[in-house]
Protein backbone atom coordinates (compact mmCIF):
# COMPACT_ATOMS: atom_id res chain seq x y z
CA UNK A 1 0.00 0.00 0.00
CA UNK A 2 1.25 3.47 -0.90
CA UNK A 3 1.87 5.75 2.08
CA UNK A 4 -0.06 9.01 1.70
CA UNK A 5 1.26 12.42 2.69
CA UNK A 6 -1.56 12.75 5.20
CA UNK A 7 -1.32 9.77 7.55
CA UNK A 8 -1.72 11.27 11.01
CA UNK A 9 -4.74 13.58 10.79
CA UNK A 10 -4.39 14.78 14.39
CA UNK A 11 -2.41 17.95 13.50
CA UNK A 12 -5.30 19.07 11.28
CA UNK A 13 -8.02 18.54 13.88
CA UNK A 14 -9.01 21.06 16.52
CA UNK A 15 -11.75 21.54 19.11
CA UNK A 16 -14.92 23.05 17.69
CA UNK A 17 -13.93 22.42 14.07
CA UNK A 18 -14.81 19.79 11.47
CA UNK A 19 -11.98 18.33 9.40
CA UNK A 20 -13.12 18.24 5.76
CA UNK A 21 -11.21 16.05 3.28
CA UNK A 22 -11.96 16.87 -0.36
CA UNK A 23 -10.84 15.01 -3.43
CA UNK A 24 -11.96 13.38 -6.67
CA UNK A 25 -13.61 9.99 -6.60
CA UNK A 26 -11.21 7.05 -6.21
CA UNK A 27 -8.20 9.05 -5.04
CA UNK A 28 -8.14 7.23 -1.70
CA UNK A 29 -10.13 9.37 0.74
CA UNK A 30 -11.97 6.43 2.30
CA UNK A 31 -8.81 4.33 2.59
CA UNK A 32 -6.96 7.26 4.18
CA UNK A 33 -9.78 7.83 6.65
CA UNK A 34 -10.14 4.17 7.63
CA UNK A 35 -6.38 3.74 8.09
CA UNK A 36 -6.30 6.76 10.37
CA UNK A 37 -9.29 5.56 12.40
CA UNK A 38 -7.88 2.08 12.89
CA UNK A 39 -4.64 3.50 14.29
CA UNK A 40 -6.09 6.48 16.15
CA UNK A 41 -6.69 4.76 19.49
CA UNK A 42 -10.01 6.62 19.67
CA UNK A 43 -13.50 5.22 20.00
CA UNK A 44 -14.94 6.18 16.64
CA UNK A 45 -18.11 5.84 14.61
CA UNK A 46 -17.68 5.52 10.83
CA UNK A 47 -20.76 6.10 8.66
CA UNK A 48 -21.51 6.50 4.95
CA UNK A 49 -23.38 9.59 3.81
CA UNK A 50 -25.21 7.45 1.28
CA UNK A 51 -26.83 5.39 4.03
CA UNK A 52 -30.48 6.46 4.35
CA UNK A 53 -30.51 5.94 8.11
CA UNK A 54 -27.52 8.27 8.46
CA UNK A 55 -29.11 10.81 6.13
CA UNK A 56 -32.26 10.80 8.25
CA UNK A 57 -30.24 11.77 11.32
CA UNK A 58 -28.33 14.65 9.73
CA UNK A 59 -30.64 15.99 7.02
CA UNK A 60 -32.98 17.47 9.65
CA UNK A 61 -30.75 19.35 12.14
CA UNK A 62 -31.99 18.25 15.57
CA UNK A 63 -29.52 18.48 18.42
CA UNK A 64 -31.04 15.74 20.57
CA UNK A 65 -31.10 13.25 17.69
CA UNK A 66 -27.48 14.03 16.83
CA UNK A 67 -26.49 13.85 20.50
CA UNK A 68 -28.00 10.37 20.77
CA UNK A 69 -26.34 9.28 17.52
CA UNK A 70 -22.79 10.15 18.71
CA UNK A 71 -23.20 9.35 22.40
CA UNK A 72 -20.26 7.37 23.78
CA UNK A 73 -17.93 8.13 20.86
CA UNK A 74 -14.81 10.31 20.71
CA UNK A 75 -14.90 10.76 16.95
CA UNK A 76 -17.50 10.73 14.18
CA UNK A 77 -16.33 10.06 10.61
CA UNK A 78 -18.77 10.67 7.74
CA UNK A 79 -17.68 9.38 4.34
CA UNK A 80 -19.28 10.97 1.24
CA UNK A 81 -20.87 13.64 3.42
CA UNK A 82 -22.01 15.66 0.41
CA UNK A 83 -24.84 13.15 -0.12
CA UNK A 84 -26.61 14.36 3.04
CA UNK A 85 -28.99 17.34 2.70
CA UNK A 86 -28.34 20.13 5.24
CA UNK A 87 -25.15 18.46 6.42
CA UNK A 88 -23.55 21.81 7.18
CA UNK A 89 -26.29 22.84 9.61
CA UNK A 90 -26.08 19.51 11.44
CA UNK A 91 -22.29 19.61 11.71
CA UNK A 92 -22.52 23.17 13.05
CA UNK A 93 -24.86 21.97 15.79
CA UNK A 94 -22.52 19.11 16.59
CA UNK A 95 -19.31 21.11 16.93
CA UNK A 96 -21.01 24.00 18.74
CA UNK A 97 -22.83 21.91 21.35
CA UNK A 98 -20.70 18.74 21.50
CA UNK A 99 -17.15 20.04 21.06
CA UNK A 100 -15.73 16.99 22.83
CA UNK A 101 -16.68 14.87 19.78
CA UNK A 102 -14.20 15.23 16.91
CA UNK A 103 -15.65 15.17 13.39
CA UNK A 104 -14.13 14.22 10.03
CA UNK A 105 -16.14 14.43 6.80
CA UNK A 106 -15.05 13.47 3.29
CA UNK A 107 -16.56 14.64 0.03
CA UNK A 108 -15.84 14.03 -3.65
CA UNK A 109 -17.95 16.86 -5.05
CA UNK A 110 -16.41 20.00 -3.67
CA UNK A 111 -18.93 22.34 -5.25
CA UNK A 112 -21.88 20.57 -3.62
CA UNK A 113 -20.21 19.96 -0.27
CA UNK A 114 -18.95 23.54 -0.19
CA UNK A 115 -22.45 24.87 -0.82
CA UNK A 116 -23.83 22.74 1.97
CA UNK A 117 -21.14 23.46 4.54
CA UNK A 118 -20.13 26.96 3.43
CA UNK A 119 -22.06 29.40 5.61
CA UNK A 120 -22.91 27.06 8.53
CA UNK A 121 -19.27 26.06 9.01
CA UNK A 122 -17.62 29.42 8.42
CA UNK A 123 -14.72 29.45 10.89
CA UNK A 124 -15.60 25.92 11.98
CA UNK A 125 -13.77 23.81 9.39
CA UNK A 126 -10.22 22.76 8.61
CA UNK A 127 -9.87 21.65 4.99
CA UNK A 128 -7.50 19.20 3.31
CA UNK A 129 -7.48 18.25 -0.35
CA UNK A 130 -6.40 14.80 -1.48
CA UNK A 131 -5.07 14.27 -5.01
CA UNK A 132 -4.07 11.22 -7.02
CA UNK A 133 -0.72 9.96 -5.73
CA UNK A 134 1.92 12.71 -5.81
CA UNK A 135 5.55 12.22 -6.74
CA UNK A 136 6.52 13.58 -3.33
CA UNK A 137 4.50 10.74 -1.75
CA UNK A 138 6.21 8.11 -3.91
CA UNK A 139 9.58 9.59 -2.94
CA UNK A 140 8.94 8.37 0.60
CA UNK A 141 9.26 4.79 -0.67
CA UNK A 142 11.46 5.08 -3.78
CA UNK A 143 14.57 7.08 -4.58
CA UNK A 144 14.84 9.66 -7.35
CA UNK A 145 16.56 7.26 -9.74
CA UNK A 146 13.67 4.79 -9.42
CA UNK A 147 11.06 7.50 -9.89
CA UNK A 148 12.78 8.85 -12.98
CA UNK A 149 12.96 5.37 -14.48
CA UNK A 150 9.15 5.17 -14.28
CA UNK A 151 8.57 8.62 -15.74
CA UNK A 152 6.96 7.30 -18.92
CA UNK A 153 4.44 5.27 -16.91
CA UNK A 154 3.32 8.41 -15.07
CA UNK A 155 2.99 10.35 -18.33
CA UNK A 156 0.86 7.65 -19.94
CA UNK A 157 -1.19 6.17 -17.10
CA UNK A 158 -1.15 8.88 -14.43
CA UNK A 159 -1.11 8.20 -10.71
CA UNK A 160 -4.46 7.07 -9.37
CA UNK A 161 -3.79 4.63 -6.50
CA UNK A 162 -5.33 1.62 -8.27
CA UNK A 163 -3.41 2.43 -11.45
CA UNK A 164 -0.09 2.40 -9.62
CA UNK A 165 -0.87 -0.93 -8.00
CA UNK A 166 -2.19 -2.61 -11.18
CA UNK A 167 0.10 -5.32 -12.50
CA UNK A 168 -0.30 -4.80 -16.26
CA UNK A 169 -0.82 -1.95 -18.70
CA UNK A 170 -4.04 -3.57 -19.87
CA UNK A 171 -5.40 -3.45 -16.31
CA UNK A 172 -4.38 0.19 -16.04
CA UNK A 173 -6.15 1.06 -19.30
CA UNK A 174 -9.31 -0.76 -18.27
CA UNK A 175 -9.36 0.94 -14.89
CA UNK A 176 -8.93 4.42 -16.39
CA UNK A 177 -11.60 3.88 -19.05
CA UNK A 178 -13.99 2.67 -16.37
CA UNK A 179 -13.09 5.62 -14.14
CA UNK A 180 -13.89 8.11 -16.90
CA UNK A 181 -17.09 6.40 -18.03
CA UNK A 182 -18.52 5.42 -14.66
CA UNK A 183 -17.17 7.61 -11.85
CA UNK A 184 -15.45 10.78 -12.99
CA UNK A 185 -18.54 12.79 -13.95
CA UNK A 186 -21.03 11.17 -11.60
CA UNK A 187 -21.07 14.04 -9.10
CA UNK A 188 -21.82 16.62 -11.78
CA UNK A 189 -24.53 14.52 -13.39
CA UNK A 190 -26.15 13.73 -10.04
CA UNK A 191 -25.99 17.17 -8.50
CA UNK A 192 -26.18 19.70 -11.32
CA UNK A 193 -28.43 20.45 -14.27
CA UNK A 194 -26.28 19.18 -17.14
CA UNK A 195 -27.56 17.95 -20.49
CA UNK A 196 -25.72 14.66 -20.14
CA UNK A 197 -22.39 12.91 -19.95
CA UNK A 198 -21.76 13.20 -23.69
CA UNK A 199 -21.40 16.98 -23.75
CA UNK A 200 -19.05 16.87 -20.75
CA UNK A 201 -16.91 14.15 -22.34
CA UNK A 202 -16.84 16.06 -25.62
CA UNK A 203 -15.72 19.16 -23.73
CA UNK A 204 -13.01 17.17 -21.98
CA UNK A 205 -11.78 15.80 -25.31
CA UNK A 206 -11.46 19.31 -26.70
CA UNK A 207 -9.55 20.37 -23.58
CA UNK A 208 -7.33 17.28 -23.81
CA UNK A 209 -6.10 18.31 -27.25
CA UNK A 210 -5.49 21.88 -26.05
CA UNK A 211 -3.48 21.15 -22.90
CA UNK A 212 -0.91 23.92 -22.53
CA UNK A 213 -2.76 26.20 -24.96
CA UNK A 214 -5.10 29.06 -24.22
CA UNK A 215 -8.76 28.16 -24.44
CA UNK A 216 -11.48 30.24 -26.07
CA UNK A 217 -14.92 29.70 -24.57
CA UNK A 218 -16.58 30.90 -27.76
CA UNK A 219 -14.64 28.41 -29.88
CA UNK A 220 -15.41 25.56 -27.50
CA UNK A 221 -19.09 26.51 -27.53
CA UNK A 222 -19.16 26.62 -31.30
CA UNK A 223 -17.67 23.14 -31.54
CA UNK A 224 -20.07 21.74 -28.92
CA UNK A 225 -23.18 23.55 -30.09
CA UNK A 226 -23.71 25.39 -26.80
CA UNK A 227 -23.20 29.01 -25.76
CA UNK A 228 -20.07 30.37 -24.10
CA UNK A 229 -21.85 30.89 -20.75
CA UNK A 230 -22.78 27.22 -20.63
CA UNK A 231 -19.20 26.26 -21.49
CA UNK A 232 -17.97 28.46 -18.63
CA UNK A 233 -20.41 26.79 -16.22
CA UNK A 234 -19.34 23.30 -17.30
CA UNK A 235 -15.66 24.20 -16.97
CA UNK A 236 -16.32 25.51 -13.47
CA UNK A 237 -18.10 22.28 -12.53
CA UNK A 238 -15.26 20.17 -13.93
CA UNK A 239 -12.77 22.22 -11.95
CA UNK A 240 -14.74 22.02 -8.72
CA UNK A 241 -15.12 18.26 -9.09
CA UNK A 242 -11.33 17.87 -9.39
CA UNK A 243 -11.18 16.83 -13.05
CA UNK A 244 -9.27 19.86 -14.34
CA UNK A 245 -7.32 22.83 -13.00
CA UNK A 246 -7.31 26.32 -14.43
CA UNK A 247 -4.46 28.79 -14.91
CA UNK A 248 -5.28 32.38 -15.80
CA UNK A 249 -3.05 34.89 -17.54
CA UNK A 250 -0.85 37.13 -15.40
CA UNK A 251 -0.41 40.80 -16.20
CA UNK A 252 0.40 44.20 -14.82
CA UNK A 253 0.45 45.68 -18.32
CA UNK A 254 -2.88 45.03 -20.00
CA UNK A 255 -1.84 46.56 -23.33
CA UNK A 256 1.07 44.16 -23.84
CA UNK A 257 -0.04 41.01 -22.05
CA UNK A 258 -2.94 38.59 -22.49
CA UNK A 259 -5.11 38.01 -19.41
CA UNK A 260 -8.65 37.06 -20.46
CA UNK A 261 -8.04 33.51 -21.64
CA UNK A 262 -7.22 30.47 -19.50
CA UNK A 263 -5.25 27.28 -19.76
CA UNK A 264 -6.66 24.01 -18.45
CA UNK A 265 -4.77 20.97 -17.24
CA UNK A 266 -6.06 17.59 -16.15
CA UNK A 267 -5.69 16.68 -12.48
CA UNK A 268 -4.46 13.30 -13.68
CA UNK A 269 -2.61 12.50 -16.92
CA UNK A 270 -4.10 9.01 -17.10
CA UNK A 271 -7.60 10.51 -17.16
CA UNK A 272 -6.53 12.84 -19.96
CA UNK A 273 -5.22 9.93 -22.02
CA UNK A 274 -8.34 7.86 -21.32
CA UNK A 275 -10.53 10.72 -22.55
CA UNK A 276 -8.72 10.68 -25.93
CA UNK A 277 -8.21 6.88 -25.89
CA UNK A 278 -4.46 7.14 -26.35
CA UNK A 279 -2.20 5.01 -24.17
CA UNK A 280 0.56 4.69 -26.75
CA UNK A 281 4.20 4.81 -25.59
CA UNK A 282 5.91 8.20 -25.71
CA UNK A 283 8.15 7.13 -28.61
CA UNK A 284 5.24 7.19 -31.08
CA UNK A 285 3.28 10.14 -29.68
CA UNK A 286 3.14 13.73 -30.90
CA UNK A 287 1.78 15.15 -27.63
CA UNK A 288 4.69 14.43 -25.28
CA UNK A 289 5.31 18.13 -24.66
CA UNK A 290 1.67 18.61 -23.60
CA UNK A 291 1.82 15.59 -21.29
CA UNK A 292 5.05 16.81 -19.70
CA UNK A 293 3.72 20.32 -19.09
CA UNK A 294 0.48 18.94 -17.60
CA UNK A 295 2.43 16.54 -15.39
CA UNK A 296 4.79 19.21 -14.03
CA UNK A 297 2.09 21.85 -13.42
CA UNK A 298 -0.23 19.48 -11.57
CA UNK A 299 2.54 17.85 -9.51
CA UNK A 300 3.68 21.33 -8.51
CA UNK A 301 0.12 22.17 -7.43
CA UNK A 302 0.05 18.99 -5.33
CA UNK A 303 3.30 20.06 -3.69
CA UNK A 304 1.92 23.53 -2.99
CA UNK A 305 -1.17 22.02 -1.38
CA UNK A 306 0.62 19.43 0.76
CA UNK A 307 3.55 21.63 1.77
CA UNK A 308 1.29 24.63 2.44
CA UNK A 309 2.95 26.86 -0.15
CA UNK A 310 0.32 29.55 -0.53
CA UNK A 311 0.87 30.74 -4.10
CA UNK A 312 -1.26 32.19 -6.87
CA UNK A 313 -0.64 30.34 -10.14
CA UNK A 314 -0.73 31.90 -13.60
CA UNK A 315 0.78 31.65 -17.05
CA UNK A 316 2.21 34.63 -18.91
CA UNK A 317 1.92 35.56 -22.58
CA UNK A 318 2.30 38.72 -24.61
CA UNK A 319 0.30 39.62 -27.70
CA UNK A 320 3.38 38.81 -29.80
CA UNK A 321 3.41 35.21 -28.48
CA UNK A 322 6.18 35.44 -25.87
CA UNK A 323 5.25 33.02 -23.11
CA UNK A 324 6.17 31.51 -19.72
CA UNK A 325 4.36 28.29 -18.81
CA UNK A 326 3.92 28.77 -15.06
CA UNK A 327 4.07 31.88 -12.88
CA UNK A 328 3.91 31.61 -9.10
CA UNK A 329 3.21 34.67 -7.02
CA UNK A 330 3.90 34.21 -3.33
CA UNK A 331 5.43 36.12 -0.43
CA UNK A 332 5.48 39.24 -2.57
CA UNK A 333 7.70 37.74 -5.29
CA UNK A 334 7.22 36.37 -8.80
CA UNK A 335 8.71 33.06 -9.90
CA UNK A 336 8.53 32.07 -13.56
CA UNK A 337 9.05 28.51 -14.81
CA UNK A 338 9.48 27.42 -18.41
CA UNK A 339 8.74 23.70 -18.74
CA UNK A 340 10.69 21.79 -21.40
CA UNK A 341 10.73 18.06 -22.12
CA UNK A 342 13.41 18.30 -24.79
CA UNK A 343 17.03 19.38 -24.26
CA UNK A 344 16.26 22.82 -25.64
CA UNK A 345 17.74 25.15 -23.02
CA UNK A 346 16.66 28.41 -24.60
CA UNK A 347 13.58 30.35 -23.55
CA UNK A 348 12.31 33.90 -23.73
CA UNK A 349 13.85 36.41 -21.34
CA UNK A 350 11.15 38.96 -22.16
CA UNK A 351 9.41 38.15 -18.89
CA UNK A 352 12.41 39.47 -16.98
CA UNK A 353 12.36 42.61 -19.09
CA UNK A 354 8.79 43.24 -17.99
CA UNK A 355 9.37 42.05 -14.41
CA UNK A 356 13.07 42.50 -13.56
CA UNK A 357 12.45 41.63 -9.91
CA UNK A 358 11.18 38.15 -10.86
CA UNK A 359 13.10 34.89 -10.85
CA UNK A 360 13.08 32.65 -13.92
CA UNK A 361 13.98 28.97 -14.13
CA UNK A 362 13.90 26.16 -16.67
CA UNK A 363 12.24 22.92 -15.51
CA UNK A 364 13.60 19.97 -17.48
CA UNK A 365 14.01 16.22 -17.14
CA UNK A 366 17.19 16.91 -15.19
CA UNK A 367 15.77 18.99 -12.34
CA UNK A 368 12.01 18.33 -12.32
CA UNK A 369 11.93 16.07 -9.27
CA UNK A 370 13.47 18.75 -7.09
CA UNK A 371 10.82 21.17 -8.35
CA UNK A 372 7.83 18.92 -7.65
CA UNK A 373 8.98 17.06 -4.53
Amino acid sequence: MITRYYQDLNPYMSVGKVLIIYGARRVGKTVLLKNYLENSGKKYKFVDGGDLSVSEVFSMPRLETIRSFVQGYDLLAIDEAQKIPNIGESLKLLVDHLPQVQVIATGSASFELSNKIGEPLTGRANILQLYPIAQLELLQEQNKFELKSKKEEFLVFGSYPEVLTSESNIQKEEYLRNLVNSYLLRDILELEQVKGAKVLLDLLRLLAFQVGNEVSLAELGSQLGIDAKTVARYLDLLEKSFVIVNLRGYSRNLRKEVTKKSKYYFCDIGVRNAVVSNFNPLSIRDDVGKLWENFIVVERIKKQSYKKIFANNYFWRTWDQKEIDLIEEYQGTLHGYEIKYSDNKSFSKDFLTSYPEAKLEMISQENYLTFIT
